[in-house]
């Protein structure tokens, strides 16, 4: 089966093909940093405007790309949610009309579920059951995963997601957007020791994260060294090596507790902050030591992809799933409601 994905959830416009029987066949990815890095994160108005400019022209670069046309394609997977509303729409307006025209059938994928599949895309694939740290902009989530479409969140960011928090004190160190990959730089130039932060909520019992208030120390350590409008490079480098230590450390502290009370032994990541290197370094060796597996996709599928829709949309068209003809967007959709499928990856 030869699945057409779209993926419009944010700033990421992303197209793929994927074959039941080849794997991926083509993809392409554009991304809208540049038009929001001067307003310092995303606009959604912008956003879909510029999905209604990008999509039609990489649908058909990544057709060229595998050399396919309209008859070949068996399915149309296009995310439906969570994300902004205008920008789903865009994807999902696009992805009815090609299913419509090319009498295919037509699915809204997760965003999540997205991501939580996409280490299935590797060679080396983790086997379920699992407990999945699904770790982007917007969501920060511990979750059990039986199988497809049977999940169970264990655990879930009460505020601020890692991935906001990480945009958030990379404005506070005057650093770009998006902040994560600038503030994981950075921090490799940090003194070790020099700024200790609170891991939250890893003192008290219990699966959820809470990022907030370290956001909160970390401006407080800001402005005590900030001296005539000016924080020293040292001290902002020191500063984001702190902070990422702690987020590193309280996501391990989370795992290693979520792996004990279900007694699993594997662990995925993904998410676009599971391209942190430090995150999958201290992971890795707390799954080690537990006697368990660390898995997580490729660097290019952990930022939002079209592969990773493409994948599963395919996996549940095969399982016979498919959308009536309707438009659907879903801003806030529960990734405990999808429907469970049942077939070997």
């Amino acid at each position: 089966m030869l699945v057409l994905g779209i993926e419009t959830s944010c700033d990421e416009t992303g197209i793929a093909l994927y074959d039941s029987e080849l794997g991926l066949r083509g993809e392409a990815l554009y991304s809208q940093i540049k038009l929001h890095a001067e307003y310092g994160g995303v606009v959604p108005e912008l956003a879909s405007r510029d999905h209604i400019r990008k999509t039609l022209p990489l649908i058909r670069e990544v057709m060229n790309q595998a050399g396919c046309k309209g008859s070949d394609i068996n399915g149309v997977a296009y995310t439906a949610g969570p994300g902004l509303a205008g920008a789903l729409l865009v994807g999902g307006a696009i992805g009815r009309s090609l299913g419509m025209a090319w009498d295919v059938p037509v699915i809204g994928v997760h965003h999540m579920e997205g991501h939580l599949l996409a280490p299935l895309l590797e060679d080396k694939k983790p086997r379920f059951p699992f407990i999945a740290l699904l770790v982007s902009g917007g969501h920060t989530q511990l979750v059990t995963v039986e199988g497809i479409g049977s999940y169970k969140v264990i655990g879930e960011s009460v505020d601020d997601a890692a991935g906001e928090a990480f945009d958030k004190v990379a404005k506070m160190l005057g650093l770009p957007y998006p902040g994560g990959p600038h503030v994981a730089k950075l921090a490799e130039k940090g003194t070790p020791g020099r700024f200790t932060f609170p891991r939250p909520m890893t003192n008290r019992p219990g699966l959820d994260f809470s990022f907030s208030g370290l956001k909160t120390y970390v401006l407080n350590t800001v402005m005590e060294h900030t001296s005539e409008g000016m924080l020293n490079e040292q001290t902002a480098a020191d500063i984001a090596h702190a902070f990422q230590e702690a987020v590193v450390a309280t996501m391990v502290i989370k795992c290693r507790r979520a792996l004990e009370h279900t007694q699993m032994q594997t662990l995925v990541i993904a998410g676009g902050v599971s391209a942190n290197t430090r995150l999958r370094e201290e992971l890795g060796k707390m799954a080690e030591q537990a006697h368990g597996q660390l898995y997580y996709p490729e660097l290019k599928y952990c930022t939002d992809n079209g592969a990773m829709i493409a994948f599963a949309g395919c996996l549940r068209l095969m399982a016979g799933q498919q959308d009536d003809l309707g438009i659907y967007a879903r801003p806030r959709w529960d990734l405990e409601s999808l429907p469970p499928i049942t077939m070997s990856v």
